[in-house]
């Protein structure tokens, strides 16, 4: 009985060992090149809001950082040449109406003693083209008192689209020039611009995958996100080339953030491991062989269920797995 127990006992810890063992042979294999390179976070569109009459920044209703809706009002500019514009005019659409009403007196008049025969046809005429010259004087101070108006409306300043808004260069009490700058605002969608060196241009194209690193550029390896190259834009600056990604989850980073992002640069050729044949010892990565050696490995990034190996094998090794 306890030889058999002991027969059984041997079959349970040898049947483990049996299973775990197994036998991979390793190979080169071209995989993608990835480079690392510091990219910052744009907005895709920047929209710039500007003053449409010269005169004196009254009022400002923004801050920076604030999110405004399109078409909403941020500033006041006032002239105050216009406001003495417009009273001028007040003074002199309130002299042309009593002339209008006088002129309408005398042609009633005229009209009432042309029908009771004491008057003539030509002072009712008279009477009349002097009742039109009047209106049409009054008409005409109107329109100039409605070119002020706009001229006056169009000092307040909107936002030309929604967004955050990311400097004002005005402040109150300062005269500002038509078409100067009261505020730059950013749209709500944001890219990464990357620059890559010359030498890479002719791998880069539209559509291409990229990989994000965490946010900052001093942080370690760790979860990755997938981007698309949005734009590879034809010229080179600075021998550098210039592209945009599309990243989903950018708008809650700072404008002008800096972040790591892997952009692939040709094809190389690498070994790669399965990651179950990799085991750590001590703060070092091994590999155990077929013949039962054990290898110290350098390791890079990983391929799926495989992960690159930099130094310790060779084309054909036989590697244990799991």
């Amino acid at each position: 009985m306890n030889r058999f127990r002991l027969a059984f006992l041997f079959t349970a810890l040898a049947a483990p060992s049996a299973a775990w063992a197994g036998e991979t042979a390793v190979h080169l294999a071209p995989i993608d090149d990835m480079k690392a390179v510091v990219a910052s976070v744009e907005p895709a569109h920047q929209l710039v809001a500007r003053a449409r009459i010269g005169g004196t920044v009254t009022t400002l209703k923004i801050k920076e950082g604030d999110t405004v809706a399109a078409g909403a009002e941020i500033a006041l500019v006032a002239d105050q040449k216009l406001f003495l514009q417009m009273q001028s005019l007040d003074q002199r659409i309130r002299a042309q109406q009593a002339q209008r009403d006088k002129a309408q007196s005398d042609f009633d008049r005229a009209q009432e003693l042309l029908r009771r025969g004491t008057s003539t046809k030509v002072m009712a005429d008279q009477a009349k083209t002097a009742l039109d010259v009047a209106e049409r004087t009054l008409a005409a101070l109107q329109s100039d008192r409605g070119v002020i108006e706009q001229q006056t409306a169009e000092g307040s300043v909107k936002a030309p689209g929604a967004g955050r808004i990311l400097t004002i260069p005005v402040s109150i009490g300062r005269v500002v020039m038509p078409g100067e700058t009261i505020a730059t605002l950013a749209e709500d969608r944001y890219i990464l611009r990357l620059q890559l060196p010359e030498r890479h241009a002719r791998f880069m194209r539209a559509g291409d995958r990229v990989e994000i690193g965490e946010r900052g550029v001093n942080t370690g390896a760790g979860a990755r996100k997938e981007g698309r190259v949005r734009i590879v834009y034809p010229e080179i600056q600075g021998g550098r080339v210039i592209a945009d990604v599309d990243v989903k989850g950018l708008d809650n980073y700072f404008v002008g953030e800096r972040a790591r992002v892997y952009v692939t640069t040709g094809k190389r050729d690498t070994i790669l491991a399965p990651k179950s044949a990799i085991y750590r010892r001590a703060g070092v990565d091994f590999v155990r062989l077929a013949d039962g050696a054990e290898v110290v490995v350098q390791t890079g990034d990983a391929h799926g269920d495989a992960i690159e190996i930099l130094s310790g094998l060779h084309d054909g090794d036989v590697v244990h797995t799991p």
